[in-house]
Protein backbone atom coordinates (compact mmCIF):
# COMPACT_ATOMS: atom_id res chain seq x y z
CA UNK A 1 0.00 0.00 0.00
CA UNK A 2 1.46 2.98 -1.29
CA UNK A 3 1.82 6.54 1.20
CA UNK A 4 0.17 9.70 1.10
CA UNK A 5 0.91 13.22 1.96
CA UNK A 6 -1.41 15.63 2.93
CA UNK A 7 -1.50 19.85 2.46
CA UNK A 8 -3.69 22.42 3.87
CA UNK A 9 -3.93 25.15 1.35
CA UNK A 10 -5.66 28.10 2.79
CA UNK A 11 -5.38 31.65 2.16
CA UNK A 12 -6.43 35.14 1.78
CA UNK A 13 -6.39 34.57 -1.98
CA UNK A 14 -5.90 31.41 -4.39
CA UNK A 15 -5.69 30.82 -8.27
CA UNK A 16 -6.13 27.52 -9.53
CA UNK A 17 -5.96 28.08 -13.35
CA UNK A 18 -6.61 25.44 -16.31
CA UNK A 19 -7.83 27.29 -18.95
CA UNK A 20 -6.47 30.58 -18.67
CA UNK A 21 -5.56 32.73 -22.17
CA UNK A 22 -4.06 35.42 -22.97
CA UNK A 23 -5.83 38.77 -20.80
CA UNK A 24 -8.11 36.46 -19.17
CA UNK A 25 -6.97 34.53 -16.40
CA UNK A 26 -9.80 32.25 -14.94
CA UNK A 27 -9.07 30.16 -11.76
CA UNK A 28 -11.09 26.60 -11.00
CA UNK A 29 -13.51 26.07 -8.18
CA UNK A 30 -10.68 23.89 -6.67
CA UNK A 31 -6.91 23.55 -6.48
CA UNK A 32 -5.67 21.68 -10.01
CA UNK A 33 -2.88 19.29 -9.61
CA UNK A 34 -0.88 21.46 -11.89
CA UNK A 35 -0.93 24.00 -9.42
CA UNK A 36 -0.33 21.49 -6.47
CA UNK A 37 2.22 19.40 -8.30
CA UNK A 38 4.33 23.01 -9.17
CA UNK A 39 3.83 23.85 -5.54
CA UNK A 40 5.90 21.05 -4.23
CA UNK A 41 8.39 21.26 -7.29
CA UNK A 42 9.21 24.50 -6.24
CA UNK A 43 9.78 23.24 -2.62
CA UNK A 44 11.90 20.36 -3.72
CA UNK A 45 13.86 23.20 -6.07
CA UNK A 46 13.01 21.58 -9.04
CA UNK A 47 13.49 24.31 -11.54
CA UNK A 48 10.87 25.23 -14.79
CA UNK A 49 12.69 23.16 -17.65
CA UNK A 50 13.64 19.98 -15.69
CA UNK A 51 11.14 18.12 -17.29
CA UNK A 52 12.67 14.43 -16.04
CA UNK A 53 12.82 15.23 -12.44
CA UNK A 54 9.17 16.96 -12.80
CA UNK A 55 8.06 13.18 -14.29
CA UNK A 56 7.83 11.47 -11.09
CA UNK A 57 6.04 13.90 -9.23
CA UNK A 58 3.37 14.73 -11.88
CA UNK A 59 3.13 10.21 -11.90
CA UNK A 60 1.67 10.70 -8.37
CA UNK A 61 -2.13 10.66 -7.83
CA UNK A 62 -4.06 13.80 -6.46
CA UNK A 63 -6.96 14.58 -5.12
CA UNK A 64 -8.51 17.69 -2.88
CA UNK A 65 -11.30 17.95 -0.76
CA UNK A 66 -13.47 21.11 -0.53
CA UNK A 67 -13.62 22.17 3.10
CA UNK A 68 -13.95 25.97 2.43
CA UNK A 69 -15.31 26.80 -1.19
CA UNK A 70 -14.55 30.90 -0.23
CA UNK A 71 -15.73 33.17 -2.93
CA UNK A 72 -14.66 33.91 -6.10
CA UNK A 73 -14.01 37.14 -7.23
CA UNK A 74 -12.10 39.23 -10.56
CA UNK A 75 -9.40 42.18 -10.33
CA UNK A 76 -8.20 44.12 -13.42
CA UNK A 77 -4.49 44.50 -13.81
CA UNK A 78 -2.70 46.60 -15.65
CA UNK A 79 1.23 47.07 -16.62
CA UNK A 80 3.85 48.59 -19.03
CA UNK A 81 6.57 47.15 -21.36
CA UNK A 82 9.82 47.62 -19.45
CA UNK A 83 11.85 48.47 -22.40
CA UNK A 84 9.68 50.43 -24.98
CA UNK A 85 7.31 52.12 -21.61
CA UNK A 86 3.89 50.98 -23.37
CA UNK A 87 0.81 49.73 -21.96
CA UNK A 88 -0.22 46.32 -21.90
CA UNK A 89 -3.40 45.13 -22.23
CA UNK A 90 -5.75 45.21 -19.63
CA UNK A 91 -5.71 41.81 -18.15
CA UNK A 92 -8.62 40.05 -16.37
CA UNK A 93 -8.31 37.73 -13.42
CA UNK A 94 -9.93 35.74 -10.98
CA UNK A 95 -9.05 34.79 -7.42
CA UNK A 96 -10.88 32.40 -4.77
CA UNK A 97 -10.97 34.07 -1.47
CA UNK A 98 -10.75 32.55 2.13
CA UNK A 99 -10.99 29.47 0.67
CA UNK A 100 -9.64 26.26 2.33
CA UNK A 101 -8.89 23.10 0.96
CA UNK A 102 -7.15 19.42 1.82
CA UNK A 103 -5.48 18.26 -1.17
CA UNK A 104 -3.83 14.19 -1.00
CA UNK A 105 -0.84 13.21 -3.28
CA UNK A 106 -0.07 9.19 -2.77
CA UNK A 107 2.64 7.68 -4.43
CA UNK A 108 5.97 6.04 -3.71
CA UNK A 109 6.80 6.71 0.32
CA UNK A 110 10.74 7.72 -0.45
CA UNK A 111 9.33 10.40 -2.63
CA UNK A 112 6.66 12.09 -0.65
CA UNK A 113 8.52 11.41 2.49
CA UNK A 114 11.24 14.03 0.59
CA UNK A 115 8.59 16.14 -0.53
CA UNK A 116 7.51 16.18 3.27
CA UNK A 117 10.33 17.50 4.23
CA UNK A 118 11.18 19.93 1.38
CA UNK A 119 8.07 21.30 2.41
CA UNK A 120 9.42 22.15 6.20
CA UNK A 121 12.72 24.12 4.27
CA UNK A 122 11.49 24.62 0.54
CA UNK A 123 13.97 25.84 -1.75
CA UNK A 124 11.34 28.22 -3.28
CA UNK A 125 8.92 29.79 -1.86
CA UNK A 126 5.44 27.91 -1.98
CA UNK A 127 2.77 29.81 -3.39
CA UNK A 128 -1.38 28.68 -4.32
CA UNK A 129 -2.03 28.79 -7.94
CA UNK A 130 0.08 32.23 -8.48
CA UNK A 131 3.37 33.82 -7.13
CA UNK A 132 0.74 37.03 -5.58
CA UNK A 133 -0.90 34.09 -3.39
CA UNK A 134 0.85 33.00 -0.70
CA UNK A 135 -0.48 30.20 2.06
CA UNK A 136 -1.47 31.93 5.65
CA UNK A 137 0.15 28.60 7.00
CA UNK A 138 2.15 26.02 6.62
CA UNK A 139 1.22 23.81 3.88
CA UNK A 140 1.96 20.23 5.30
CA UNK A 141 -0.27 18.66 6.92
CA UNK A 142 1.48 15.12 7.35
CA UNK A 143 2.49 11.98 5.86
CA UNK A 144 0.59 8.57 5.69
CA UNK A 145 2.39 5.05 4.94
CA UNK A 146 -0.16 2.36 4.21
CA UNK A 147 -2.76 3.92 3.33
CA UNK A 148 -4.71 5.53 0.13
CA UNK A 149 -6.02 8.95 -0.85
CA UNK A 150 -9.76 8.08 0.05
CA UNK A 151 -9.01 7.19 3.39
CA UNK A 152 -7.03 9.98 3.97
CA UNK A 153 -8.96 12.43 2.22
CA UNK A 154 -12.25 11.00 4.40
CA UNK A 155 -10.55 11.32 7.82
CA UNK A 156 -8.46 14.27 7.65
CA UNK A 157 -10.17 16.56 10.55
CA UNK A 158 -11.95 19.64 8.61
CA UNK A 159 -9.76 22.38 8.09
CA UNK A 160 -12.08 25.21 7.90
CA UNK A 161 -11.70 28.40 9.36
CA UNK A 162 -13.21 28.72 13.33
CA UNK A 163 -15.08 31.74 11.97
CA UNK A 164 -16.63 29.99 8.76
CA UNK A 165 -17.36 26.32 11.16
CA UNK A 166 -19.27 28.14 13.70
CA UNK A 167 -21.40 29.93 10.97
CA UNK A 168 -22.00 26.55 9.41
CA UNK A 169 -21.72 24.51 11.81
CA UNK A 170 -23.90 21.01 11.39
CA UNK A 171 -26.73 20.59 12.77
CA UNK A 172 -27.08 17.29 11.25
CA UNK A 173 -24.87 15.08 8.98
CA UNK A 174 -22.88 16.98 6.31
CA UNK A 175 -20.85 15.73 3.72
CA UNK A 176 -17.24 17.56 1.39
CA UNK A 177 -16.96 17.40 -1.83
CA UNK A 178 -13.63 15.53 -3.23
CA UNK A 179 -12.04 15.64 -6.36
CA UNK A 180 -10.23 12.94 -7.27
CA UNK A 181 -8.32 10.65 -9.39
CA UNK A 182 -9.33 6.73 -9.85
CA UNK A 183 -6.60 4.34 -9.12
CA UNK A 184 -4.48 3.09 -12.18
CA UNK A 185 -6.24 0.52 -14.29
CA UNK A 186 -9.65 1.76 -12.52
CA UNK A 187 -12.23 3.16 -15.13
CA UNK A 188 -15.41 5.39 -14.30
CA UNK A 189 -17.88 6.12 -16.43
CA UNK A 190 -18.98 9.04 -14.37
CA UNK A 191 -15.92 10.73 -14.75
CA UNK A 192 -14.78 14.52 -16.65
CA UNK A 193 -11.66 15.41 -17.58
CA UNK A 194 -9.49 18.44 -16.91
CA UNK A 195 -6.44 19.79 -18.62
CA UNK A 196 -4.39 20.03 -15.60
CA UNK A 197 -1.60 16.82 -16.06
CA UNK A 198 1.53 18.70 -16.07
CA UNK A 199 3.99 17.35 -18.92
CA UNK A 200 6.30 20.75 -18.69
CA UNK A 201 6.65 23.86 -16.63
CA UNK A 202 9.29 24.77 -19.40
CA UNK A 203 8.80 28.86 -19.11
CA UNK A 204 8.49 29.29 -22.94
CA UNK A 205 6.38 25.95 -23.95
CA UNK A 206 4.54 24.89 -21.29
CA UNK A 207 2.22 21.52 -21.60
CA UNK A 208 -0.91 19.82 -19.93
CA UNK A 209 -2.57 16.59 -20.52
CA UNK A 210 -5.94 15.62 -20.25
CA UNK A 211 -6.85 14.10 -16.35
CA UNK A 212 -9.67 12.02 -15.13
CA UNK A 213 -11.34 13.53 -12.55
CA UNK A 214 -13.93 11.94 -10.67
CA UNK A 215 -16.40 14.25 -8.19
CA UNK A 216 -17.78 12.19 -5.11
CA UNK A 217 -18.30 13.53 -1.43
CA UNK A 218 -16.97 12.21 2.13
CA UNK A 219 -19.35 12.61 4.92
CA UNK A 220 -17.88 15.83 7.41
CA UNK A 221 -15.28 14.96 9.70
CA UNK A 222 -14.47 16.07 13.21
CA UNK A 223 -13.20 19.80 13.18
CA UNK A 224 -9.57 20.27 14.96
CA UNK A 225 -10.16 22.10 18.48
CA UNK A 226 -10.15 26.16 17.77
CA UNK A 227 -6.71 27.74 18.59
CA UNK A 228 -6.58 29.12 22.66
CA UNK A 229 -6.31 32.94 21.90
CA UNK A 230 -4.35 35.40 24.50
CA UNK A 231 -6.21 38.05 25.78
CA UNK A 232 -3.62 41.02 26.77
CA UNK A 233 -6.10 42.68 29.36
CA UNK A 234 -6.58 39.60 31.04
CA UNK A 235 -3.33 40.09 33.25
CA UNK A 236 -5.23 43.67 34.16
CA UNK A 237 -8.29 42.40 34.92
CA UNK A 238 -6.12 40.23 37.48
CA UNK A 239 -4.61 42.79 39.10
CA UNK A 240 -8.03 45.47 39.25
CA UNK A 241 -9.99 42.50 41.24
Amino acid sequence: MNTVLALRLAGPLQSWGATSRFTRRTTESAPTKSGVIGLLAAAAGIERGDDTALAPLAALRFGVRIDQPGTRIRDFQTAHHAVTGKSMPLSERFYLADAVFVAAIEGDNTLLAALHAALKAPVYTPFLGRRSCPPAQPVELGLYPHTHLEQVLKDVPWQASPWYRKQHRPQHEQSLTVLREAPPGNQHTAADTLRDQPLSFAATHRRHALRTLITTTVTLPSAPPDPVRHDPFEALEDESS
